[in-house]
């Protein structure tokens, strides 16, 4: 009982010192500063012409976030020659210095292009206004920069943030004059801020979206502490934080720090990406990162020219490593961490891994004409991993309220029911047993109450919850709450309707059209775990799943992915309105988890797991 209480002080205490506001910490723009407390008049800041609709948006974020401009972003940053949160402030090419100064005028040229809407500022803070002992190179002050793009909703002020570090470093922390261009660590993420800002400033959000680039990471989180401190003295009322951290490389180095399928040097892998975050079942990090992934399956997936699969994983960060979304989250706010799949090193600054060490520069001449033509970041990837970025934090900017819940649990089964935010139409209630990922998705129309299907006694099933708005757009999800099942359940409900986006037929002047998506339901392969068949049962209902052009869907398949989203089969089906069996048998197949999703028409409606054992 003695430790319970001394360590409920701490706690108690620590609240208490985070809670003051350091005279330290400082917004120098006090107009960025009042539209953050929500002082502002949206009518000040609204496009002449408002563009808010989210398909119309994605489909901007989609065909405009460009290779090219991220290239031309990576190789600026790699002229400021060290842009460590200790080096030079009074030059104005090289040093941390010189590169705020750019970044700011950047933002400023971007507001000169869009109505004057995007407002720059810096933050400016010293060590004396960290709760902790920094490692205090020398005595200093240090300046954040940042960006606010205001939402045209004060009634119900909210906030998103992109954040990523831009300072580097090489092997030293406190090493001010070597070379350190910083490209994958993290030009990467700053590039991918600053080309979002570019993007998504031609559009209007009902919440500020802010774009954030933090100093003195590198010796420990200070910038992004400064700033979560900052918000947390003002109770910013911030929806959410999307972290960018080593973000735009492909290329597996020696010591990458797990969890990674990162295992010998110079891998490639370009198609996969990692969402980090604490997982706890009374928070709301990891259920972000599912909302992130499903945002895409539902949204993107379909429109882009190269499918990503996003990881979600199962701690906050890599194995000993940190990034600024933990001072965030420290402080109460919902914070994500985005990572390449493959890292070059565990920061450790031990060649031949380039992070942390004045190796992690954009590239090498391997033809001899003085031209860079080999790189170590893949600006096709960033992009992509940018456009994941922008479009969940447009639905996060967008959509409706968190919601809520109960969760029942009689002898009708393991029921929900929504208790706040009762006024919308839809809902959507992910289920999860013993993965990271929703086993399963259900979406529920004119009610609030809602009795979970497929449920077997005796298993924990872990529940949270989601609104949809009257425009489709889904909130992020609540914090799970969990409980044993009493008994099964084996009921389904119609799924309420998400409409694909078609960017061909979206333009300035044309009217998104109705379409019609059927309702499908996968349903948990029997048995489960298998280790020679199992059968996958799908029930269809409705089976009118028209295109804009009026075609009636004929292309249905399964598709057999691991556990990373490599293809392993697609099995091609024919829908009824009956139940429809597919009998799988493994060619060559080693135990483990596999996911199996039910894909129409190029869209991935559900993906659940089944597991193989010998």
């Amino acid at each position: 009982m003695k430790k319970i209480i001394i360590l409920f002080g701490g706690i108690l205490l620590n609240n208490l010192l985070l809670a003051q506001t350091p005279s330290n910490i400082l917004v120098t723009n006090p107009i960025a500063e009042d539209i953050l407390l929500g002082n502002y008049d949206p009518a000040n800041y609204t496009q002449s012409i408002i563009i808010n609709d989210p398909d119309i948006i994605t489909c901007g974020i989609k065909s405009e976030v460009s290779a090219d401009s991220l290239h031309s972003l990576l190789k600026k940053l790699g002229t400021f020659h060290n842009r460590n949160a200790y080096s030079d402030t009074v030059s104005n090419t090289i040093g941390i210095g010189a590169a705020r100064r750019w970044v700011y005028s950047f933002f400023q040229k971007i507001s000169a292009d869009n109505e004057n809407r995007l407002i720059p500022s810096y933050l400016q803070y010293d060590l004396a206004a960290l709760p902790f002992d920094p490692v205090n190179c020398f005595a200093g002050q240090f300046r954040n920069t940042f960006a606010v793009l205001p939402g045209m909703d004060t009634t119900n002020p909210s906030i998103v943030i992109f954040s990523a570090h831009m300072d580097s470093r090489c092997e030293a922390p406190c090493g001010d004059t070597c070379k350190a261009h910083g490209i994958e660590d993290n030009g990467s993420g700053t590039a991918l801020v600053l080309e979002l800002a570019r993007v998504m400033s031609k559009y209007s959000y009902n919440s500020t979206i802010v774009f954030l680039l933090t100093v003195a990471e590198e010796q420990g989180l200070f910038g992004a502490t400064a700033f979560a401190i900052y918000a947390q003295s003002n109770s910013l009322p911030i929806k959410a934080v999307q972290n960018n951290d080593v973000i735009g490389g492909i290329i597996c180095g020696n010591t990458a720090s797990p969890p990674t399928n990162c295992t010998q040097m110079g891998q490639i892998d370009s198609m996969q990406v990692r969402i980090f975050s604490i997982g706890n079942l009374n928070l709301t990090h990891r259920g972000y990162a599912r909302y992130i992934k499903l945002i895409y399956l539902e949204k993107l997936i379909s429109i882009v020219d190269v499918p990503m699969t996003i990881n979600i994983m199962n701690q906050e960060d890599r194995t000993g490593r940190g990034g600024d979304h933990q001072a965030f989250r420290q402080r109460g706010f919902t914070a994500v961490r985005f990572t390449a799949q493959h890292e070059h090193g565990n920061g450790s600054g031990t060649p031949p891994d380039r992070t942390h060490t004045p190796n992690d520069i954009l590239g090498v001449d391997i033809t001899g004409d003085g031209i860079i033509d080999s790189f170590f970041v893949d600006f096709n990837y960033l992009k992509r991993n940018a456009v994941i970025n922008g479009v969940a934090a447009t639905m996060t900017a967008l959509g409706p309220e968190i919601p809520d819940f109960i969760l029942n649990n009689d002898s009708s089964g393991l029921s929900v029911q929504i208790t706040t935010q009762t006024q919308y139409l839809h809902y959507r209630i992910g289920v999860r047993t013993l993965f990271t990922d929703f086993d399963a998705v259900y979406s529920i129309k004119d009610t609030t109450s809602f009795i979970i299907p497929n449920i077997s006694a005796g298993i924990s099933y872990k529940v949270s919850v989601a609104s949809v708005d009257s425009n489709g757009i889904m909130s992020p999800f609540s914090k799970e709450l969990f409980k044993n099942a009493a008994v099964n359940t084996d009921s389904f409900m119609i799924d309420s309707i998400i409409n694909p986006i078609n960017c061909e037929i979206i333009s300035g002047t044309e009217n998104f059209p109705s379409i019609n998506l059927a309702y499908k339901e996968l349903l948990k392969c029997i048995p489960n775990p298998f280790s020679k068949t199992t059968t996958i049962i799908i029930k269809a209902k409705e089976l009118l799943n028209y295109h804009p052009g009026g075609k009636i869907s004929k292309s249905a398949f399964i598709l057999i992915t691991d556990i990373v989203g490599k293809e392993i089969k697609r099995i091609k089906i024919n829908l009824n309105d009956q139940e429809n069996k597919i009998i799988y048998t493994p060619e060559v197949l080693v135990p483990g988890i596999y996911n199996y999703s039910l894909v129409v028409d190029g869209i991935n409606l559900v993906t659940k797991q089944m597991v193989f054992v010998e």
